[in-house]
């Protein structure tokens, strides 16, 4: 039986930023051009201040892990081989939360507060997705 592929995020002109850096291996964010806050993911308007001017900043790729669930429902068949499957948010360094998947980490290794790292995977030619993994 052949494989079903997992379905990718779409690379729209909003995001297209976002997943240029992450094929060159970096983890960018928005920051507020008027008041200076981070936030991800990425949107029209700073809640800060309601400015809709935003540029993509690198930033560090290390953080903790702020919460976890562990999938266990099939939501699409690409991903029934790997259920369950961890989903990290992780909080960066920086300050922004991301919203991922967790590698190399065994399962009674992760926990709230794990320190992480960004590493990234390369899906399809077009898309690389950040993922994180225990640092050290």
């Amino acid at each position: 039986m052949e494989a079903i592929a997992k379905p990718l995020p779409r690379v729209t002109p909003e995001l297209a930023p976002f997943f240029e850096a992450a094929k060159a291996r970096k983890l960018v964010v928005q920051r507020c051009a008027s008041c200076g806050r981070l936030r991800f993911p990425p949107r029209e308007l700073c809640s800060h201040c309601w400015s809709r001017d935003a540029e993509w900043v690198p930033v560090s790729g290390r953080g903790e892990v702020f919460s976890f669930y562990w999938m266990h429902q099939i939501y699409h068949p690409g991903f029934a081989a790997e259920v369950p499957y961890p989903v990290v948010i992780v909080a960066l360094e920086e300050g922004p939360h991301v919203l991922s998947n967790i590698v190399g980490c065994a399962r009674e290794q992760l926990r709230i507060g794990l320190p992480v790292e960004v590493t990234f995977e390369d899906a399809s030619d077009e898309v690389t997705l950040p993922k994180f993994r225990p640092r050290g």
